[in-house]
Parts: C-alpha cells; sequence; structure tokens
C-alpha cells in the first residue's frame, strides 16, 4: 500500500510553507557563460508543515498521521492552501467520440504555458460544464486519478470545461520526528518535510 487516499489535517497544512520546485542542472564555463538543463519538464513540491502545528491537539493528531504512514513509506492527499482551486478550466474539446478526459490546471506567464496534470480533484467539488452547460448526470469523475468520464462522448466542437478542488500527492520526506520541548506544553519543529510524489 503505497498510497492512501486520506488528506492531511487542513488545519496543520494551513500553516505550512513551500511550493513548486524544478530540478536544473548548471555549467558554467571558464569565461563565465551558462549552460542551463532542465531535467524536471514538470515541477514537483515541497513544504514544511512544522510551523503549522500551533496547539497540543495538533501536535497529537500529526503524531498519529506520522505513525499510521509509517514515515516515507506511505503518500496521501496535502492541501496547499496557495494553489488548490480551478475555475472554468478547459479539459478540451469534444469530437463525437473521446469519453474520458483528463483534468488539468493551465498556469501563463506572457506566452508560455504550463500544463499541469491533476490527479487528486477532492471529491465533490467537481463541476463539468459541456458549452457552459452544467452536467449534473452522464459523468463520472475519478477522484483517485482525476479523470472525467462521460457515458456518452460530447459532440465534435463541443467546450469542455471544470471547476474543481484538488489536492496534491505527498509523502513524508523523513522517517523520523524531531520534537524540542521549551517548556512545559510546549514543543517546537524544524523541519517536517513533505514532497510530492508522482502518480
Amino acid at each position: 500500500m503505497g498510497f492512501v487516499e486520506v488528506q492531511f489535517p487542513p488545519d496543520i497544512s494551513y500553516g505550512s510553507s513551500g511550493g513548486p520546485e524544478y530540478a536544473t542542472d548548471i555549467v558554467m564555463s571558464q569565461n563565465g557563460y551558462e549552460q542551463r538543463n532542465v531535467t524536471w519538464s514538470q515541477a514537483r513540491a515541497r513544504y514544511n508543515v512544522a510551523h503549522g502545528v500551533k496547539s497540543k491537539t495538533q501536535l497529537d493528531t500529526l503524531v498519529a498521521f506520522f505513525r499510521a504512514r509509517k514515515g516515507r513509506a506511505i503518500g496521501f492527499r496535502f492541501k496547499d492552501w496557495t494553489d488548490y482551486q480551478v475555475e472554468g478550466e478547459s479539459l478540451g474539446a469534444g469530437d463525437g467520440v473521446t469519453t474520458a478526459f483528463p483534468l488539468v490546471k493551465r498556469y501563463s506567464s506572457g506566452t508560455v504555458e504550463e500544463v499541469r496534470r491533476i490527479y487528486k480533484p477532492v471529491s465533490g467539488t467537481v463541476q463539468v460544464y459541456v458549452d457552459g452547460v452544467s452536467q449534473v448526470s452522464g459523468l463520472n469523475v475519478q477522484t483517485t486519478q482525476g479523470i472525467v468520464s462521460f457515458v456518452s462522448p460530447p459532440a465534435e466542437g463541443a467546450a469542455i470545461t471544470a471547476d474543481f478542488e484538488f489536492d496534491v500527492p505527498v509523502r513524508f520526506d523523513t522517517d523520523r520526528l524531531s520534537a524540542t520541548l521549551e517548556a512545559y506544553g510546549i514543543h517546537s519543529w524544524l523541519d517536517i518535510p513533505l514532497i510530492e510524489v508522482r502518480v
């Protein structure tokens, strides 16, 4: 069991820090010019949830959650409060044949656009539209893989869009929790890292 569809406590994730990370190899020549090679085509998120623990109850919840995941062994869902919503996102256009459409989120900066595949939509938040008309039946949303499947294929040229919330699939990036007791009932944590997993 490498992944469970369980969300990390959102009241703890609310106080976390982190975001997307890339891997770039940089080779420096003797005259100061650089050669930069992007080794990851997609970002991989990294978080630190240490500062989200603000009470004894949250501490107990975190320790129990960590033990249940066996440290780095088992992945889980994480709500990134800085990036968890999608509105009016295009999933593609109908061709009269295709019935399955993956959920995505697009990030645009000038003429550059990155398409992020969304694998963990939050159950009950996905609303799909065909040519602007909300679909209340005739489709299925796979919340473990982020796929919208229609019973009947949308007509050719039909615009398919969606609104939804999503989680990030992550795991702990440590097998050890280390707390400091600063005073009676007051603990501090230096680092509790999480890292996104490819699914």
